[in-house]
């Protein structure tokens, strides 16, 4: 058994970690008024390749990572963290003296931004983003949504937050999440894990989540991406988001596929259901998106 000793030595290290992540978050909130506000968004879609386009817009040398460090792709403000206020979210972002420093060295603009794919599906991210950053550029991931269904639940069930099988959790998904849209409209500052979490089916209907984005920005500022683009050809993925936000070519070495889950394919029948289910929505995203999207859901 440690002794009281030895297990002071083990808490001063931790005491004094906590005390210098408060220290940097407390920093970065004072000095908010110098942080701009983000160039650019991706709000989706979730298991759809976010957090790798991420990772390969970070490795450019003229994108810098959010701040403080521990914060990989998102503050999560216009979701979970509403109540925290402005200052809080620009504490995320390079100040302007780094900003130019960044633009100094490499000679080019500096873009900034996050990847939040919960932003698309929430009820309230798209005004309140419209409200604070209404020149901001969306970037949006499309998988299809029977795939993206099956690889959300496989990341639940590896969390350990799902214990239910997939046919089951797709049963289950109306009564879990029941009422949880409308709080989430009624009480601004609420989260919800269920909504997040157990949204299997519902997320896949793509068009339903991108109307209030549509309505609120213009097109050029949205730039849609189907992920099986991304899976089959990164490289030309990563060149095309680099056209959009108007940064100049930076090849990368290789393409790493990050959050990549490996299980059994999807059991035939379900496949078949879910595949039926998202057609007519499939059909109306492309329509009004104008997007040749590669999904086997089109009546042959």
């Amino acid at each position: 058994m440690p002794s009281i000793r030895d297990r002071v030595k083990q808490l001063v290290p931790l005491q004094v970690t906590n005390r210098v992540r408060e220290s940097l978050v407390d920093y970065g909130v004072r000095t908010s008024d110098r942080r701009p506000l983000p160039d650019f968004l991706i709000i989706g879609t979730k298991r759809g390749g976010t957090t790798s386009l991420w990772n390969y817009l970070i490795q450019h040398p003229l994108v810098p990572r959010l701040f403080p460090a521990w914060n990989t792709k998102s503050s999560h403000y216009f979701e979970e963290h509403w109540g925290r206020g402005e200052a809080w979210y620009r504490s995320h972002f390079p100040t302007l003296r780094q900003r130019e420093a960044l633009e100094s060295r490499h000679g080019g603009p500096v873009r900034v931004g996050e990847a939040a794919p919960l932003y698309m599906f929430h009820p309230l991210a798209a005004q309140r983003v419209a409200a604070l950053m209404p020149q901001v550029k969306l970037i949006v991931l499309l998988r299809d949504p029977v795939e993206r269904a099956y690889s959300h639940w496989k990341e639940r069930s590896t969390n350990g937050v799902e214990p239910l099988d997939f046919a089951a959790a797709l049963a289950a998904e109306a009564e879990r999440t029941a009422g949880e849209r409308e709080r989430l409209i009624a009480e601004p500052e609420y989260f919800s894990e269920p909504y997040d979490w157990y949204t299997y089916r519902a997320r896949g209907r793509y068009l339903e989540h991108l109307e209030p984005w549509l309505a609120r920005f213009d097109r050029a500022q949205l730039l849609f991406l189907p992920s099986e683009d991304l899976y089959r050809d990164a490289r030309a993925t990563y060149r095309r988001t680099l056209d959009f936000l108007g940064l100049p070519a930076f090849d990368l070495p290789d393409f790493k596929v990050y959050n990549d889950r490996r299980s059994a394919p999807l059991e035939p029948a379900l496949r078949a259901e879910l595949t039926e289910y998202y057609r007519p929505h499939n059909e109306a995203l492309r329509q009004r998106l104008g997007l040749s999207l590669d999904w086997p859901d089109r009546v042959a």
